[in-house]
């Protein structure tokens, strides 16, 4: 059985179908990808899978449990956590207290238990703070404001607070966006790190060469409806992606960038 399993998943917003009968699977400890043309209906399914969209048809599990009706935060308690494309960072709190922030599992009576035992969130929270702080190179950045980090740290911060939580499966919506070539060199180096740590992954970018260099399993989104699935390679060379989403020069072009991705990303890891 798949972590994350998705049979028949459909958005539908108004007689419009933004995802139309998804299957789609997140095997434990594996890397998945999901790429597709500008508004083929990606973050949608990352909407719908963590329940701040309403699921028209079809069924999601995560973990064995049906998700129908639960709600976004029940569903990250369970291990299922996401990342946005516009940050949704703390701005008035540090990079740490960002993380804590997200760590932190309160129950009904957390207030009570604070008034007794002040403190008791940062001494719990902390081991697995550091631990996301260190694991996206941010420990020297701790104690600094998010406005005062370039977009790249802060976007690095996003999935380091992702991460803080050690959730089961995090999904990512575009973490290399606005990221130059070595920053997101970087990024893909850290995806494939966390997959160490018990932690699944399901990846949405525009980065072609960081998807298909990092990721074990992709699946083609066009018009809301998976068109194509397989391994990077068989992604790559599917007449259908070329087509629909890359064409036949972009198709050449993206396939060159991505050997030179993973060119340069092995010889980073040869040096370090």
């Amino acid at each position: 059985m798949a972590l994350l399993e998705a049979r028949g998943l459909s958005v539908n917003y108004g007689g419009l179908y933004a995802n139309k009968d998804i299957d789609l699977d997140c095997h434990t400890g594996k890397l998945v990808g999901l790429i597709g043309p500008n508004g083929a209906g990606k973050t949608t399914f990352i909407d719908a899978i963590t329940g701040f969209t309403p699921v028209s048809e079809g069924k999601v599990t995560f973990d064995g449990v049906d998700l129908a009706g639960v709600s976004p935060d029940q569903r990250a308690l369970m291990g299922l956590t996401r990342t946005f494309q516009s940050l949704e960072l703390f701005e008035d709190l540090s990079v740490r207290d960002n993380l804590m922030a997200a760590a932190e599992r309160p129950k009904w009576h957390s207030f009570l238990t604070d008034i007794v035992m002040p403190g008791r969130n940062e001494r719990q929270f902390k081991e697995q703070v550091d631990w996301a702080l260190e694991i996206m190179g941010l420990q020297d950045r701790a104690d600094t404001l998010p406005s005062d980090l370039s977009h790249g740290q802060r976007k690095l911060i996003s999935v380091a607070r992702a991460l803080a939580a050690k959730p089961k499966l995090v999904l990512l919506d575009e973490p290399a966006a606005g990221l130059d070539t070595s920053e997101s060199q970087l990024l893909g180096q850290h995806l494939r790190e966390f997959l160490e740590h018990d932690m699944s992954l399901f990846l949405i970018d525009h980065d072609m060469g960081l998807v298909l260099n990092v990721c074990d399993y992709i699946y083609v989104l066009d018009f809301g409806k998976i068109i194509a699935h397989g391994t990077p390679a068989e992604v790559r060379a599917d007449p259908a992606v070329i087509s629909a989403y890359l064409g036949e020069s972009a198709g050449e072009e993206q396939a060159q960038r991505g050997a030179e991705f993973g060119a340069a990303t092995t010889t980073t890891e040869a040096t370090s």
